[in-house]
């Protein structure tokens, strides 16, 4: 669910929610409500809710606004209070919160990280010092895109904000697993309690993962998406074709209405429920886990799930069913 009303935003929230089992029906329609309620706020310029998969079990709510100053007077009103007063029975534990704002780039959803960490009003020099030194290694990196920092913001967010950059995930998975990372981590032991979230929407929520640790595995490769779209993209297409042909429409109608079905049945159907769960381990593999090994598997999965499909459509199309 999505509003918008410009396609830039100074200020930007990211609320996470876990909701009660079986209240999720009662909870979208609260959270459109809550939502429609933002729109009247001076500054908004847009609203999404993503719903969670099975592997990502969070309801996530991104609001833009076009300051911090109309942010937070959305975030802080009695209105959004009110909302949240009686949509709490919905609730299954606190929310969590991140804002950034005043940014100079636009986010990259295929390779932006959002790191926030809790600082000693005593220790910001340290930190800052220590956030250069980070900077310095990560550039280095072959894709680093930039850094940029946040400082908290009184009275919406107690955090500092980093949000750092890449031009691809096998790059910013080297930096995120490189020995100088976790070298400058060691050496800023007293800031190592954070948080970090990947921002990946390359494919809206089709690969939309979440880690159970502080930080979340880096999205999956540009190699991997492809195959796993095409893993779910064929039987989607092949079933959807046949579905229509006895209606006989015309290419270009048959193609128009195909596509449009697919992509609705690949975001809600396909990908959450048949590929994700089936390919996660693939796309998202645990960071203890050798990456040939992993590899392997998952690329022999996909052979064995293309070959399956092949040989249903073969025994449907052409041995039950010959289409003319």
């Amino acid at each position: 669910m999505r509003t918008d009303r410009n396609v830039a935003a100074a200020a930007t929230a990211i609320i996470g929610q876990r909701v009660l089992p079986g209240a999720e029906k009662e909870y979208a329609a609260w959270q459109e409500d809550l939502n429609a309620a933002a729109a009247y706020y001076p500054g908004f310029l847009g609203a999404e809710t993503s719903a969670p998969t099975p592997l990502q079990p969070d309801w996530v709510v991104v609001y833009r606004f076009d300051s911090v100053a109309h942010l937070q007077t959305w975030i802080n009103s009695a209105t959004r209070q009110t909302y949240l007063d009686v949509g709490a029975k919905y609730f299954d534990g606190p929310a969590t919160q991140q804002v950034v704002s005043s940014g100079t780039q636009a986010l990259d959803p295929l390779v932006t990280v959002v790191v926030t960490h809790r600082v000693h009003p005593d220790h910001v020099d340290d930190f800052l010092e220590w956030q250069h030194h980070m900077v310095e290694e990560e550039s280095k990196f072959e894709g680093f895109r930039g850094t940029e920092l946040f400082r908290p913001i009184e009275g919406l967010q107690e955090e500092w904000t980093t949000l750092y950059r890449y031009d691809s995930a096998e790059h910013l998975d080297a930096w995120l697993t490189s020995p100088q990372r976790q070298r400058v981590l060691a050496e800023g032991e007293k800031f190592n309690d954070f948080r970090l979230r990947t921002i990946d929407n390359s494919f809206g929520s089709w690969f939309a993962f979440e880690g159970d640790g502080k930080e979340a595995p880096p999205p999956p490769s540009e190699t991997k998406t492809s195959l796993a779209v095409w893993v779910g993209l064929y039987p989607t297409v092949v079933l959807l074709t046949l579905a229509l042909f006895p209606a006989h429409l015309p290419i270009w109608i048959g193609l128009l209405v195909g596509n449009l079905l697919s992509s609705f049945i690949m975001s809600f159907v396909t990908m959450p429920f048949y590929v994700n769960p089936l390919l996660g381990r693939w796309l998202r593999p645990p960071p203890d886990e050798a990456a040939v090994r992993t590899n392997v598997r998952g690329l022999a999965l996909v052979v064995a799930l293309m070959a399956f499909w092949a040989a249903v459509f073969y025994l449907v199309t052409v041995r039950f069913w010959t289409l003319p």
